[in-house]
């Protein structure tokens, strides 16, 4: 098997040479169960848990930075709280809507602290006062209408592998690094793990194909980007390929700085209307979620959420320029009525195409198409037209929509998350400039150089 990805390896770099000429760890309470899950949720074989009834979470104690409103009080709040950033030292008061009737918070920053204040005449959101209501001033995630949604009412754009941006490796998903997405506007960052000696690395169907670094170091990225974005709101997808236990993504998650960030929700599963707008979680530093496919146990690590039991998919890694809104994971989810009512879901938009060499099969993202799938027009096979499809079909679009090369085509998929959304994106989108011809082809010719010393050293 070693050999045989070494001449996979190979192969793709004479292909994309080809082509391409042409941390602190956290230290904050945790929360536990007021009961069992154990007759609420089983397992189906190692991958799906079954669906079962809502489980409600209690803290062993308050949250660090936690301020004192309520989602669900309907009152205005009151007290205050502060929460600490690292933003540039300067004074500034910004307006953010917490919505759900919970009332109006002014947020003051004063060199890199962020007091909250309460607006003593605010009645909430909810108000029939004729007087003239305070609209937000910051934008939540890119937009200041953002502020006052729920996370479970938003459309975002999804960076399918985002750490696969290795250039020159036909097997990349991703032309820029993770810190330039969440720059560009990504918000939901995917990626496959696998184990290898006793460590988890961002790899791509083996680490011997696309070998990205250890999750510890990705995910060090992104805590560093959170870090000095203090009115952002990041989700991670945890594709768990060789599904391992929960248990073993603890140490990577917590070492990288991401454990003072992490959202812990009150009941399992959450549904639809039950997500905090993105005010309440910036408020609360509560600013990353992180979701994973298969073996989560929420009971165990209460920050790493099950996606099949929040999310569910349309059909994965397709081949179809159609791109159908049909529900297909997780199966056993036979209720429409309960998808479309109770659960967020992702638009999986990302067109691959199937390659076997030396006996091995694997897909790869289909290029070659890629100005049409991430278009934002209405014509078969374009994002635009699957995020209709979608919203004729389910009465709302997508909650994500998941693409490759997410640049392609000047920030045609943000184009059609801002207009699901109803905003209006007319932002410079993506990245650095594109590297010359000549630079590309050289970055493949050097990659089949190292495949060749790697061949001698194998055979040595």
């Amino acid at each position: 098997m070693q050999y045989s990805y070494l001449w996979l390896s190979l192969g793709l770099a004479f292909g994309v040479s080809a082509q391409q000429s042409g941390a602190a760890t956290d230290t904050r309470a945790f929360t536990t169960l007021t009961g069992s899950l154990a007759s609420e949720v089983t397992s189906i074989g190692t991958s799906y848990a079954s669906n079962g009834e809502q489980v409600t979470f209690t803290l062993t104690s308050n949250l660090v930075n936690q301020d004192s409103t309520s989602r669900s009080s309907g009152s205005s709040s009151s007290g205050t709280g502060s929460i600490t950033t690292t933003s540039p030292g300067s004074t500034s008061t910004v307006t953010l809507l917490l919505g759900g009737g919970a009332g109006i918070q002014t947020l003051s920053i004063i060199n890199g602290t962020s007091t909250i204040y309460p607006n003593a005449t605010a009645t909430g959101t909810s108000s029939t006062s004729s007087a003239a209501q305070p609209t937000n001033t910051q934008p939540c995630n890119g937009w200041p209408e953002f502020c006052n949604r729920g996370y479970g009412n938003i459309t975002q754009v999804t960076s399918h592998n985002a750490f696969f941006n290795i250039r020159g490796n036909a097997a990349s998903n991703q032309a820029y690094s993770v810190t330039q997405q969440l720059d560009d506007g990504i918000r939901m960052l995917s990626g496959g793990v696998h184990y290898v000696n006793n460590t988890l690395f961002s790899c791509h169907t083996s680490c011997d194909l696309l070998n990205a670094g250890t999750l510890e170091s990705g995910y060090s990225e992104v805590a560093a980007w959170v870090r000095t974005h203090p009115y952002d709101v990041v989700t991670l997808l945890i594709v768990n390929s060789d599904f391992r236990p929960v248990e073993d993504f603890v140490a990577p998650i917590q070492n990288s700085g991401l454990g003072p960030y992490l959202y812990e929700p009150p009941y399992f599963p959450m549904r639809l209307n039950q997500w905090p707008t993105l005010s309440e979680m910036i408020l609360r530093q509560q600013r990353v979620v992180i979701f994973m496919d298969y073996n989560a146990n929420q009971t165990s690590v209460p920050y790493v959420l099950d996606e099949f039991r929040h999310i569910w998919e349309t059909p994965f890694s397709p081949q179809n320029a159609e791109f159908p809104c049909d529900l297909e994971r997780p199966p056993q989810l036979q209720n429409l009525t309960e998808a479309r009512e109770e659960f967020m879901y992702m638009a999986n938009h990302n067109l691959n195409t199937a390659v076997s060499f030396a006996g091995t099969s694997f897909l790869i993202p289909n290029t070659a198409s890629i100005n049409v799938t991430n278009a934002a027009g209405n014509e078969t096979g374009m994002l635009g037209a699957m995020d209709d499809t979608c919203e004729r079909q389910w009465g709302r679009s997508p909650n994500w929509l998941l693409v490759d090369y997410y640049d392609r085509v000047n920030g045609s998929v943000f184009e059609v998350a801002a207009r699901a959304n109803n905003v209006t994106y007319d932002r410079e989108c993506c990245g650095y400039p594109p590297t010359s011809g000549g630079e590309k082809a050289r970055v493949g010719w050097s990659l089949l150089a190292a495949g060749l010393v790697a061949l001698g050293m194998c055979l040595a």
